[in-house]
């Protein structure tokens, strides 16, 4: 079964047919012209604004995820504004790290929403995968991308950055969100 995967990063759909791989779904890039203004206040809803517009330019199953790092002391901050809480992903790391210089309670955690639109139009599944960690004091690892460096994961002694891919795709908040995706998918085979 193919399913658009909202989003034009290929890194991204790339881990997430990772993630898939043996499940009989394959995710694919929207086609041309796919390019949403992500308004909303929430991942829920930047969510759905994201596989509402990949529906309508496939009409088929579409999928969006939105994600981002929120840390506690920062009031949830980036959140939504993750991805553009600077110019380029070693700006927002600095910007992270600067604003919690001295700053005791370091947990944070990544959030990814995704919902998962039919071929009618309609919002056929919606959920949100989480995986908790804190935020270090450096940099440290080079796999992964965006955060992942800053995001020390609960209980691994690791940051994201630090994990192999593999791992990564065991624990994180995307593949956490996915199995949920893929086991609705699966029951809904099952049921037709």
């Amino acid at each position: 079964m193919k399913i658009v995967l909202a989003s034009s990063n290929e890194h991204k759909v790339k881990e997430i047919n990772d993630i898939v791989r043996g499940s009989g779904l394959e995710f694919i890039l929207p086609p041309a012209g796919f390019d949403p203004t992500e308004d909303g206040r929430t991942f829920e809803e930047n969510s759905l604004i994201k596989a509402k517009a990949a529906w309508e330019l496939s009409k088929t199953w579409s999928l969006a995820d939105d994600s981002g790092l929120c840390i506690n002391a920062l009031g949830g901050k980036p959140g939504i504004h993750s991805a553009r809480y600077a110019e380029t992903p070693r700006k927002r790391i600095e910007r992270v790290l600067n604003e919690m210089k001295g700053i005791g309670d370091r947990k944070a955690h990544f959030a990814c929403c995704m919902t998962l639109i039919n071929p009618n139009g309609g919002v056929e599944f919606s959920y949100t995968g989480f995986c908790s960690g804190s935020i270090t004091e450096e940099a440290r690892g080079t796999n992964g991308f965006g955060y992942d460096p800053i995001f020390l994961v609960e209980g691994r002694g690791k940051t994201m950055a630090e994990l192999s891919e593999a791992e990564k795709n065991q624990i994180s908040h995307r593949s956490n969100a996915l199995r949920a995706v893929i086991g609705y998918l699966t029951d809904l085979r099952y049921s037709l």
